[in-house]
């Protein structure tokens, strides 16, 4: 056995407990916290624990020795006083290689691990259905014993059935959150397909949106960076390929033109590069139909204020109408909704229809104008030699390991909340069974369907009104989805911000560097003061990750994308 590197130290005022130690160490032994280390304990065994806190002291009394042994505060020369130092380091216990639940005992040895005990330590080797979800580093300024292994996680607690969702916090642009999100989506592919012999291993696709410039229009085609061959690499050490995504498909919102005028996406892509993926028959353009998606028509008031419920009266005897075909609102056409909703705001009475006040309709008449007229999507008739599709249509047919990039960066924040909205309408109305008639692939429908999307402070934040469909729907997705097979990769950049049952029904947590004043909210109480300090200083590309099959939060690093981006 190596020689050790320090000893346990139980003072009266420090004891060691079954979750903790200290112990003392060398003042130049370059450890860090989140290293893992192990103490020769009873029976032969050891007990390992995770490094959360490193200090130094000597043996001066306090500052003023210090400062009288330097001459009175002469900073020039040598104090002739020779101190004593050493480190003492705080550990929590992870766990004991013989199941021994005991405090470690006063000068126990203390020793690095080794690579097997790390894995042990931290519960890699009990993780079954393995999916990578980045590399964590041990002893990394310490040449000799520095320590590369990766991190696997459990996808029964990642995308279900044991644990489900996925929340991902940090900065914009520092914690490089939608690289992580797509990083492990690439993994979850992989881990899916190479089990797919497996009966029990059940199947997966992803709809995944687009809400800034063009970050993900491109997943299906290799990155163009120079160290290409270093991403490669170390995608390869991961035991992933090192290429883009594949089984994808690009969907944009429908932005005007058809025949003799070309076709005009509402999107921040090159028109000269979607008419490729037309080409390659990866892209569409969705249009919404007032005829089939009326009923859909709350996802637009989904932030508007209706204190009075006098909104949610409106939609409800318009959909009385649609489904009936009588009344005074029409709804074959968007145009037609419109008209029908304006002659209510003409009549003279103090009330139109269904009782409803005439300054209600007014309100109701100014939003869904408004609405209607901010995105083309919204346009009657669909055109499939124009490659045009109802989006509906498309994900009802959705199969296993399919990837649906649905495009929203262009449009307006309200019509960026429909569409996520009435994704995840549409998902839990295919996994619930209600278009098992209407599906014409006749493959199975994917056990899970994960859907991943960021600036999640949007749609279901802590100031969000508790009548917001779209809040309601994620909260029934983060609360049942488990079961119902709808998992959600979400991130923003601040935690604090979101809805606590949707944080709290994560089973897995991503924090990526982020400020103080954030680090301060309870939102952060699992992460001890160090851990915390570590996230206002973590490099890009870096995460703290929390996991129920990981037996402490782990420091993780991912490789860049290995996609196209653009800058």
């Amino acid at each position: 056995m190596k020689k050790a590197i320090g000893k346990v130290s139980a003072t009266e005022n420090c004891p060691t407990t079954i979750t903790s130690f200290t112990f003392w160490t060398k003042e130049d032994l370059k450890l860090s916290p989140f290293d893992i280390v192990k103490v020769g304990h009873l029976d032969e065994s050891f007990t390992f624990g995770q490094i959360e806190e490193i200090n130094h002291i000597t043996d001066a009394a306090s500052f003023m020795s210090t400062f009288i042994s330097s001459d009175f505060g002469d900073t020039g020369i040598e104090s002739p006083t020779l101190r004593v130092g050493l480190n003492y380091v705080k550990a929590r216990v992870l766990g004991n290689s013989k199941g021994i639940y005991l405090p470690v005992h006063n000068d126990a040895p203390v020793f690095f691990a080794h690579r097997e005990e790390i894995e042990k330590a931290l519960g890699f080797d009990d993780v079954q259905n393995k999916v990578i979800c980045g590399t964590t580093c041990m002893y990394a300024n310490i040449d000799e014993q520095k320590i590369e292994i990766p991190v696997p996680l459990n996808r029964d607690f990642l995308i279900g059935p044991e644990g489900a969702h996925l929340n991902i916090s940090g900065i914009s642009g520092l914690a490089s959150k939608t690289s992580y999100a797509m990083f492990l989506v690439k993994s979850l592919t992989e881990a899916l397909a190479s089990a797919n012999n497996d009966p029990d291993t059940g199947t997966a696709a992803f709809i995944i949106l687009n809400v800034k410039g063009k970050d993900l229009l491109s997943i299906d085609e290799m990155t163009e960076d120079a160290d290409v061959e270093a991403t490669k690499e170390k995608y390869a050490k991961l035991g992933l390929s090192p290429q883009p995504l594949r089984n994808v498909r690009y969907f944009y919102p429908y932005g005007g033109g058809g025949p003799g005028m070309g076709r005009k996406p509402s999107t921040y892509l090159p028109q000269a590069k979607i008419e490729e993926q037309f080409k390659r028959g990866v892209a569409q353009l969705f249009k919404f139909e007032a005829k089939s998606d009326v009923e859909n028509i709350d996802l637009l008031f989904s932030n508007v204020d209706d204190p009075q419920q006098t909104m949610a009266s409106i939609i409800d005897a318009i959909m009385i109408s649609h489904e009936t075909g009588n009344g005074d609102i029409q709804t074959r056409s968007w145009e037609d909704l419109v008209k029908s909703v304006k002659a209510q705001t003409d009549k003279d009475t103090k009330s139109g229809d269904k009782g409803i006040l005439i300054q209600s309709w007014r309100r109701f008449y100014r939003f869904l104008n408004l609405h209607l007229n901010s995105s083309r999507a919204f346009a009657d008739g669909i055109n499939s030699e124009n490659y045009e599709c109802r989006l509906a249509d498309e994900i009802v047919n959705i199969s296993a390991n399919d990837i649906f990039v649905v495009d929203v960066a262009k449009e307006p924040e309200s019509m960026q909340a429909f569409v996520f909205g009435y994704v995840m309408r549409e998902v839990l109305r295919l996994r619930n069974g209600e278009y098992d008639e209407q599906r014409e692939n006749e493959q199975k429908i994917p056990d899970r369907i994960v859907i991943v999307v960021d600036e999640m402070n949007k749609y279901c934040s802590k100031d969000c009104s508790k009548d917001s469909p779209i809040l309601k729907q994620i909260l029934d997705i983060t609360e049942r989805g488990r079961s119902l097979g709808v998992v959600l990769f979400g991130a923003e950049q601040f935690r604090s911000a979101i809805h606590e049952r949707v944080t709290g029904n994560c089973a897995t947590k991503a924090y990526g560097r982020t400020n103080s004043v954030e680090v301060g909210k309870k939102d952060y109480g699992s992460l001890n003061p160090v851990q915390k300090d570590i996230l206002l200083r973590m490099n890009q590309g870096e995460y703290i990750v929390e996991n129920p099959v990981l037996r402490a939060p782990i420091r993780i690093t991912f490789p860049k994308p290995i996609y196209k981006q653009y800058k």
